[in-house]
C-alpha cells in the first residue's frame, strides 16, 4: 500500500481519540497541520469529557462530541446518536483499543483510517479500511504525525497553541498578582500510582524551592483521593506553605502553567501541557519510557530518567517499570532545578 492515503485534506473530519489529557495534548499539532492544508476543513473530535474541557474553543477544533465513559455501555449509544446525523469524507482514529474501533464503526465515512494491524490492539485494526504503514514504535507524538504524513500533509511547524486565549488573560493576571516571586508548580499525582512520586519528597523539594531559589510553590492537578492525599501531606509538612490550586480546571491550570518559571511533574498531562505552552519542565520519569512519553522534543536536559539503568541503552518502547519511581532521590530534582537555573532561569 502506498504512504499517500488520500490526494489532499478533505473537508469533513472526525477525530476519534477518546484517551486522557496528555493524548489530547498530542492531538492538537495534528489538527493543526490538517487546518493549516486545507483552511475549509471542518473537525469533529469524539473524546472524554475531561480533555474536551481543555481543547473546547480550540481554534481548529469545530465541533467535539463527548464520550462519557462514566455512562457505560450507554456511552456508545450516546455518541451514535450524534454521529447518525453526521456525514464525513475521512475518519482518523488515534486511538489502538476496541472502544475506539466501535466508534470508528459508528462514523458514516468512506474512509477510515487506522494503525497497522501490527500496533493495533483488542482487533482495532478490523474497524478500519486504510491504514497508515507499518513503522517501528517512536513517540506518542511522532506517532500521531504518522497520520497527517500519511496525508501528504507535513505536521511542520510543530504547533499547538493551548492558550492562554485572550478570555483567560484575566484570570491569569488575577491569579499572577498574589505572587512576588517566581512561580513553580508542582504536579502532585497522576492517574495511576506506579507514575507518582513520593509526596514527602515533594514537601523536601517545596521547601528547598523556596529557601535556595527564591520560588514560591503552587500545587496543581486534580481531586482524585491520592492527589488530594498528597496535597494535604505536602502542606501540612512544608515549611512555607504552597499555595494549592488542585480542582482549579484544565483551562485555569493552561494559565497557572503559562505563569510558571518552572513546572515539575511525572509523566502526566500537565507535563505535555507545559511542553505546548515552552515552559521549562522538570519531568519524573521511571515506569513509563522517556523516549516515547517524555517531553516532546524540549527539555530533555531536565528529564530524570529512572526508567532505565545507569548506562543502559534502552530502545523506545511500550514496556512499563514498575517500582522505578522510588530511584528518583530529592537531589536528583534538585539538581535539575540548579539546571534550570543555570540554562534557563
Amino acid at each position: 500500500m502506498s504512504a499517500r492515503i488520500a490526494q489532499g485534506v478533505p473537508d469533513n473530519i472526525c477525530i476519534v481519540m477518546m484517551s486522557a489529557v496528555g493524548d489530547a495534548v498530542h492531538v492538537l499539532p495534528v489538527i493543526n497541520a490538517l487546518k493549516r492544508a486545507n483552511p475549509k476543513t471542518r473537525i469533529t473530535w469524539v473524546l472524554q469529557p475531561a480533555p474536551a474541557m481543555l481543547v473546547r474553543g480550540h481554534r481548529s477544533v469545530d465541533e467535539i462530541i463527548v464520550f462519557d465513559r462514566a455512562r457505560g455501555l450507554a456511552a456508545f449509544g450516546d455518541v451514535a446518536s450524534q454521529l447518525a446525523k453526521r456525514r464525513f469524507d475521512l475518519v482518523i482514529n488515534l486511538q489502538v483499543y476496541f472502544k475506539a474501533g466501535i466508534v470508528t464503526v459508528l462514523t458514516h465515512a468512506p474512509i477510515k483510517l487506522g494503525f497497522d494491524r501490527a500496533r493495533a490492539r483488542d482487533l482495532n485494526w478490523l474497524f478500519t479500511n486504510r491504514k497508515i504503514p507499518v513503522a517501528p514504535v517512536q513517540h506518542v507524538q511522532d506517532q500521531y504525525f504518522e497520520f497527517v504524513t500519511a496525508l501528504g500533509v507535513s505536521p511542520e511547524p510543530v504547533e499547538w497553541d493551548l492558550g492562554p486565549w485572550e478570555q483567560e488573560r484575566e484570570f491569569q493576571n488575577r491569579f499572577t498578582s498574589r505572587f512576588s516571586s517566581p512561580i513553580a508548580s508542582i504536579v502532585v499525582a497522576t492517574s495511576k500510582p506506579e507514575k507518582d512520586w513520593i509526596p514527602e519528597r515533594w514537601v523536601e523539594v517545596a521547601n528547598a524551592l523556596y529557601e535556595q531559589f527564591g520560588m514560591q510553590v503552587v500545587l496543581v492537578g486534580g481531586k482524585s483521593e491520592r492527589e488530594v492525599a498528597a496535597e494535604q501531606i505536602i502542606l501540612r509538612n512544608a515549611k512555607y506553605e504552597p499555595r494549592s490550586e488542585l480542582g482549579s480546571g484544565l483551562r485555569n491550570l493552561v494559565s497557572i502553567l503559562d505563569a510558571s518559571a518552572l513546572v515539575l511533574s511525572p509523566d502526566t498531562g500537565p507535563l505535555h501541557m507545559a511542553v505546548a505552552l515552552d515552559r521549562p519542565v522538570i519531568s519524573l520519569m521511571g515506569y513509563t519510557n522517556p523516549k516515547r512519553t517524555g517531553p516532546y522534543r524540549r527539555f530533555h536536559d531536565l528529564i530524570i530518567d529512572a526508567y532505565g539503568d545507569p548506562g543502559e541503552e534502552y530502545p523506545i518502547s511500550m514496556e512499563n517499570r514498575p517500582g522505578r519511581m522510588n530511584r528518583i532521590e530529592t537531589r536528583h530534582v534538585l539538581e535539575k532545578v540548579a539546571l534550570w537555573r543555570e540554562r534557563y532561569a
